[in-house]
């Protein structure tokens, strides 16, 4: 048995660099204006104007980061600092974003966005995509993960497989957790955004 046992899809966790170095909480702040709650472990995409919001899609196109908490006035008037966004009756809205292009990830892998599935060492090097799951209102968590059958040579997958996490292998060669990069990072395509 797995030890963790990784009992749901909680999203994307900042853990380090890909060239080994510290995660040291580096953030940018970025306006946010959705309409739609976003929750912490979410990714993220740089809209038109620098907006942040919600990634449209979760198994395609270039990605920001990792949202990883917010800073909003609420509808009476008080500065409020929280893990997730509500994204309605708040104004002056920040999201706080782990947008390093180096940034590494540990994510829970699932079969159908909310149940806990494996991937084997053999996955590490390949492009994956990512599922929505069910975010929490009461903890602020994300619900995403990454799709257990997705792991493929396929340059349109959002993120890259780096490492799987031995601690919570629930066989000699079934791993529930991962680490990821950005695959497509949007600080680093050639091409971007369209102008507003």
């Amino acid at each position: 048995m797995a030890y963790p046992t990784v009992s749901a899809p909680y999203g994307f966790r900042p853990i380090n660099r890909v060239d080994g170095m510290p995660y040291a909480g580096a953030i940018r702040q970025l306006p946010v204006t959705q309409a739609g709650a976003m929750y912490y472990g979410d990714l993220v995409e740089l809209d038109i104007g620098g907006i942040v919001g919600t990634a449209t899609s979760l198994t395609s196109g270039a990605k920001l980061g990792v949202f990883v908490g917010c800073q909003y006035t609420n509808a009476q008037g008080q500065t409020i600092q929280a893990q997730y966004y509500p994204g309605s009756s708040v104004t002056n809205a920040l999201a706080f974003v782990v947008d390093d292009p180096m940034a590494a990830f540990k994510v829970a892998v699932t079969s159908d966005g909310s149940t806990i599935a494996t991937v084997t060492q053999a996955a590490v090097g390949t492009n994956v995509t990512a599922l929505a799951g069910t975010p929490s209102a009461t903890t602020g968590d994300s619900g995403q993960s990454i799709l257990s059958t997705s792991p493929a040579a396929n340059a349109a997958f959002p993120l890259r497989v780096i490492a799987v996490v031995p601690e919570t292998a629930t066989g000699a060669n079934a791993f529930t957790e991962v680490i990821v990069k950005i695959n497509l990072h949007q600080y680093l395509t050639a091409t971007g955004n369209a102008v507003a």
